[in-house]
């Protein structure tokens, strides 16, 4: 079958779900399929788009036998809302242009419509081809509660065209169940919407030494290392893990690594610097090859989200700490998705969100309990070796692409 992934993001970018759909793309390659991919150049988080993308608005390549179109964008300043609209405009119009009159069976096309909804008109409504929307956030409930939507009119218009195209794609893939209740707000019926879970490459992460070249690099391999890793953006309260390194400042050898860039970094480097954290420490975004250290060097990795988040999101991170065999402790809404996922898989401690004392003390448990905290890293990559492989979501996405063209 010839299938048609419309997402914003694909390696070597760093954007979120690029290894996502790199991994289901190859996946699906191999399953015997034919795959085209339209992305925008890399250049995320910075919104400063890679010298070796420059200079073309619409470049095509073949990778590892996987079709990659990518649309040039203009460089920005990502910290604006108003010019990453500005980057997604340039994206959806290329977008439908270079796939205008493609020839493929079925789309599968990433929500929200600011990045999606001139594709979907293209080929959804005037080409009348089977399209799977995938979504990675409920929008406007996650604008709403990271406080970015304010406007009565601007609420409406975002929820409507959400749901415009929500509600005549042929199937809505969601990646938690806890998805589906904004899903169906939305006015997306019970019998369009299918669960495919996120997935992890298990044979690139796994639960190498934390003795290595990343963490030698920067002085972390004779620490205990709390790491986060992952956008510093608005919705995870990434304060309350400074307020849990200033309350855990007498441990001398801990050490609060955060790996990533995003609109929150400087806010933060500046919180540290007022608290006079010294067990605080910023490394830049690392390239998608060096995860496996990056995670390797921790001890303890924090999932966090504010209060309320946590049932609009699960967090795709989740899967890659799992199978790096390192226990998780997660701070965020209990009964969400991620709290569930953590249970059901024994691997982690569940804090309270916006707790920093609690958090402290979970990670000093587990810094005391050794034993403890290598049953939940070795329960983490059981789990997700079993459960997250990108073999077994290409399996999924079949299925539902079948049944999208049987319609």
């Amino acid at each position: 079958m010839n299938i048609l992934i419309i997402a914003p993001y694909y390696t070597p970018d760093l954007g979120p779900s690029a290894p996502l759909f790199s991994m289901l793309s190859k996946a699906l390659l191999q399953r015997g399929h034919q795959v085209t991919v339209v992305a925008m150049v890399p250049h995320y988080p910075s919104g400063q788009v890679l010298p070796a993308y420059r200079g073309k608005w619409i470049q095509k390549t073949v990778e590892q036998g996987v079709k990659v179109v990518r649309i040039g964008i203009p460089s920005i300043d990502r910290k604006k809302l108003s010019k990453r609209l500005v980057q997604f405009a340039y994206y959806q119009i290329g977008a439908t242009l270079a796939s205008f009159n493609q020839k493929f069976d079925a789309a599968i096309i990433t929500a929200p419509f600011v990045t999606s909804l001139l594709p979907f008109i293209r080929h959804g409504i005037m080409r009348h081809k089977p399209i799977i929307m995938s979504i990675h956030d409920v929008y406007p409930d996650v604008g709403i509660k990271l406080g970015v939507f304010k406007h009565k009119l601007l609420i409406a218009t975002v929820g409507w065209l959400e749901s415009f195209c929500l509600k005549h794609s042929t199937c809505v893939r969601i990646l938690s169940d806890s998805f589906r209740p904004g899903v169906r707000a939305l006015g997306v019926p019970d019998n369009k919407i299918t669960i495919i879970y996120d997935w992890v490459d298990t044979e690139l992460i796994q639960p190498f030494p934390k003795d290595n070249a990343f963490s030698r690099e920067n002085h972390l391999s004779d620490k205990f290392v709390v790491l986060y890793a992952g956008n510093i953006g608005l919705s995870q309260g990434l304060e309350h893990i400074l307020a849990a390194a200033e309350l855990l400042s007498d441990q001398d050898n801990m050490r609060f690594v955060f790996v990533g860039d995003g609109a929150g970094k400087e806010y933060l480097q500046t919180q540290s610097r007022h608290r006079k954290l010294s067990n605080v420490q910023f490394i830049p975004f690392q390239p998608r090859e060096r995860l496996p250290e990056v995670l390797a060097s921790a001890d303890i990795s924090l999932i966090i989200l504010r209060r309320g988040i946590g049932f609009d999101s699960l967090p795709s991170k989740t899967y890659s700490i799992m199978a790096s065999g390192r226990p998780i402790v997660v701070s965020i809404d209990e009964e969400s998705e991620t709290w569930k996922l953590i249970n059901k898989a024994d691997a982690g401690v569940w804090v309270p969100p916006e707790d920093p004392s609690r958090l402290a003390d979970a990670i000093l448990t587990l810094k005391q309990d050794t034993n403890l905290s290598k049953h939940l890293g070795h329960n983490g990559r059981i789990w997700a070796e079993q459960n997250h492989s990108p073999q077994n979501a290409a399996a999924q996405f079949e299925m539902l692409i079948n049944k999208a063209v049987a319609k």
